[in-house]
């Protein structure tokens, strides 16, 4: 199985606490470190799986946004947890800050490795900060009449769940617009909070502890999750990294 089921301190909003990508994996500091360990366990020999905060808050997956190619973090992130990222990631991966009114950045702004919907009202500067830094096309878009895009859908580069209540035509135009399969679905047991309940990339998600089978069934086929591809990173150049930040 490619899905793993996880609670950060007995909450189940596993996309709230952490940030998953293809060439990084970010988690929340907290009292205990069977979050971390689930994730660097399950990611370790592929890439990088790093503690971290953002403005002294452990809701890192809501405030920051991110893909193989960049990480775009709020303004009233530190100066010390800002070094702390671009020391600990891939020298491929691009560390921004940005100010932004809608400064959390999870909620706002959901993304692969190519394309990225934003909430209708972000600033057109960070529009363009987005594109530059993670390399993505962006659509300003709704999901299900909502405009927090980050909470309510996920998606990789190989498909993508979105708030249950997605009508059909929107999702069909979304999956158009995104050029991979959508599903419209939920999960820890019934979440409409698919961002929140939900850490992905190419080949593996984590979600909370309480979501169902049947939810963790369309979560691995939706995503293709049973496909499993050549780790990016050579156990040597993984030692090199975790050596660097010790």
């Amino acid at each position: 199985m490619a899905c793993f089921r996880a609670q950060f301190e007995g909450n189940n909003e596993v996309g709230v606490f952490s940030k998953l990508t293809n060439s990084y994996c970010l988690t929340a500091i907290g009292q205990s470190e069977n979050f971390y360990s689930l994730f660097e366990s399950e990611l370790g020999d592929s890439i990088p799986v790093v503690h971290a905060s953002i403005a002294s808050c452990s809701i890192i997956g809501r405030l920051c946004v991110g893909n193989k190619h960049g990480l775009l973090v709020p303004i009233t992130c530190s100066d010390p947890e800002l070094q702390h990222l671009r020391n600990s990631l891939p020298d491929s991966v691009k560390v921004q800050r940005v100010d932004e009114k809608l400064s959390a950045l999870g909620n706002v702004i959901c993304c692969n490795d190519y394309l990225a919907l934003a909430h209708p009202d972000l600033d057109k500067e960070t529009e363009e900060i987005v594109k530059d830094t993670l390399k993505v096309e962006v659509f300003r878009q709704t999901i299900a009449g909502h405009p927090l895009v980050g909470s309510y859908c996920q998606f990789n580069n190989k498909g993508g769940l979105v708030h249950s209540k997605t009508n059909k035509l929107a999702l069909n135009e979304l999956s158009s617009l995104l050029q991979v399969p959508l599903v419209a679905g939920t999960v820890n047991r019934g979440s409409d909070i698919i961002g929140g309940g939900l850490a992905v990339n190419d080949w593996s998600a984590f979600c909370g502890l309480t979501t169902t089978a049947p939810e963790l069934s369309v979560i691995e086929g939706v995503f293709k999750l049973n496909v499993h591809p050549v780790p990016i990173m050579g156990a040597k150049m993984r030692a090199t990294i975790v050596d660097s930040i010790s």
